[in-house]
Order: structure tokens, then sequence, then C-alpha cells
């Protein structure tokens, strides 16, 4: 049965990946990086139905097991790249395929032994949770980054990260081997394997619906200080008029894809000026500022009875119904249809 899951794990995988690669996109190095990570991902997973190849094949074997410690740069560089749509791939990325080289040269002149199987789990989980921490941490500079500069509901960052707590679990998974006997051990093995491809099913799905889902941000824009203060507030006042001012005789959080950029320019306030006075005088991240005054205008359009939910949803700037209902239940404590009823 594992057997049979594994093949039809590799087959999707493999799949998937060819799927990445000849997709059109924008962004298409951290299409080729996460094409990478399947494709390493696939040959690893091959071991379980291709045990005596691998038994041949001692070269084969140390190159498929060393691959392990490709795993999670390639992910690691995918996420980034998917998050900064302009950031470079230098040369010094190519120092993430140290430990690679290293195991590959060592397993290829020791052979696999208990000795060297010891270092390898213990290298593979320092660097698997090493790299988890990085893409966490580049997670969160990112989702700051994007609300106090985007509007429009962030699919980017939801998917990285539950991509990325898929395979924290996967993982924690995996480290239960050590633990259990050996007819345990074959159920959790079926678990695991189960578990790899509902998550693979998952990527298809996700990916093929949603080919253009990645949208990542400029790199050179970061989120305000922390450590700014607002003890001379009052020295922003004309700021916030300005911009009451427009945002009511002009609505421009209307547009869908309204950003800081845009906005900053439209009442030639600086940018970041701007995104001072809204996140840190105003109290609100850009993102849940515009939202604000999307939902104010959704209010004013639901006691229209002529027209319906979905198309107040797009006239007032949103495009997808979960990121409205999500934004009209934080500012409202209600539902569209609810506050309709109440309202009309």
């Amino acid at each position: 049965m594992i057997n049979d899951i594994a093949k039809i794990t590799v087959f999707l995988l493999l799949l998937l990946a060819l799927f990445i690669i000849t997709v059109p996109s924008k962004n298409k190095a951290s299409n080729y990086f996460f094409a990478a990570f399947l494709i390493v991902t696939s040959f690893d997973f091959t071991a379980i139905f291709l045990e005596n190849v691998f038994i041949n094949f001692p070269a084969l074997n140390a190159t498929r097991v060393a691959t392990v410690f490709l795993q999670m740069p390639l992910f690691y560089l995918y996420v980034k790249k998917t998050c900064y749509k302009d950031l470079k791939i230098s040369f010094k990325e190519l120092l993430h395929g140290i430990p690679f080289l290293i195991f590959l040269g060592l397993f290829l002149t020791v052979g696999l032994s208990g000795h060297t199987d010891l270092i390898y789990e213990a290298s593979t989980q320092t660097q698997y949770y090493s790299y988890i921490i990085a893409i966490l941490y580049t997670l969160k500079q990112y989702r700051n980054t994007y609300l106090e500069n985007y509007t429009s509901g962030n699919e980017t960052y939801k998917w990285l990260k539950t991509t990325t707590l898929l395979f924290l679990i996967g993982n924690s998974l995996v480290l239960l081997r050590a633990v259990l006997d050996k007819e345990k051990l074959l159920i959790l093995n079926t678990i695991i394997f189960s578990f790899a491809l509902t998550i693979i099913c998952w990527f298809v799905l996700k990916t093929m619906r949603t080919p253009h889902l990645f949208t990542g941000i400029h790199k050179d824009i970061k989120p305000l200080p922390q450590k700014e203060t607002i003890e001379e507030s009052e020295k922003y006042d004309d700021d916030i008029a300005i911009l009451k001012r427009f945002m009511k005789e002009n609505k421009p959080y209307l547009d869908d894809s309204l950003t800081l950029q845009k906005l900053a320019k439209q009442i030639n306030i600086p940018e970041k000026h701007l995104s001072f006075v809204i996140n840190k005088v105003v109290g609100k991240h850009f993102y849940d500022y515009i939202n604000f005054h999307r939902i104010e205008e959704a209010k004013i359009l639901l006691k229209n009875k002529d027209l319906n939910i979905q198309e107040i949803m797009y006239d007032i700037g949103f495009n997808s119904k979960s990121s409205f209902n999500a934004a009209f239940k934080k500012n409202t404590a209600t539902t569209p249809s609810t506050y309709r009823k109440t309202a009309v």
C-alpha cells in the first residue's frame, strides 16, 4: 500500500513541477525554485519503491540521501523570491548547497553507516528547523510590509504560511518514527505518506485553480520602524485633514489595486510620510485603513435593495468574498447580509 501511495505522490510531484515550469508567470525564478524543490523531494520518495535499484547503485543512493540538504534551501529561496518579486538571485545563493556537497562527498567516500547516519539525522533536523525559522521570519516581515503598503487580500502570505505549517506537521510525524516499535512504525509510515499525498493533491488543485496566485512586493519597501513616537502628533493635523478630505471627495478606496504609493502620489504627500501618518498617527495599517472606508461605503450601499451583495463587494474595491466578509465583520461585528436586514 505504501509503495502505491509513494508512486502516486512522485507522479503528482513531477506533474506539478512540469506545470509550474511551463505556466506563464511574471515571476519565473520563484516557479523554478518551487519546481526544483518538488523534483528533489520526489527523488527522495522514490526510495520507497525503488529500493533494489538504490542497493545496486550505491553512488545513486548516496546522491539521493544527500539531496535532502537541498530541499529546505530550495523552498526558502522560493519563499524569498515569491515574497519579493524584484529580489536578485546572486552567486552567494549557491552557498546554500554546501551541506549537500559535504554529505555527498562523505557518503561517496565513507559510505552509509550507523556513524554517518547519526551525523546525518542531527544535521538534517538542525538545517530543517533553521530554515523554518528563517522562512517564518521572512513571512512576518513580508506581511508587515504588505499591510502597510497594499489593500488587496494577501493570498500569497496565506499560501506560503499554510504550506510551511503543513511541512512542519509532516516533519513532526517523521520524527515520531524514532520512538515507535516496528508494528506501530508501519501504521505511522502509512499515515505519513497519506498525509504527503494529501498535501500534494492540495498543491495541484491550488496551483491549477490559481496559477497567478503569487504577487510579490518590492524588496526595497521596508516596514515602518516600531520605535517611532508621535509626541508631536499635532504637526500632522494638516496632513490628516488633507487625507480625510481626499478620501471623502475622491473615494480612492474604490480602486481594487490601490497601494500606498498610488495614494501618496494622488494627494502629493511623500510615501514614507503618508505611511507614518496612517500607521502611527491614525493608528491603522494601510490595509485596514482603506478597508474601513470600503466598509463604510458598503454600509450605505447595502441600504439599496436593488443592489446585490456581490455587486456591492466589487463596487467598493474587493475581489474576494472571503476578504469582504472578514473586513465587514471586523468593522461591524456582523455579516453583510445580517447588516442589510437590520439596516433596511
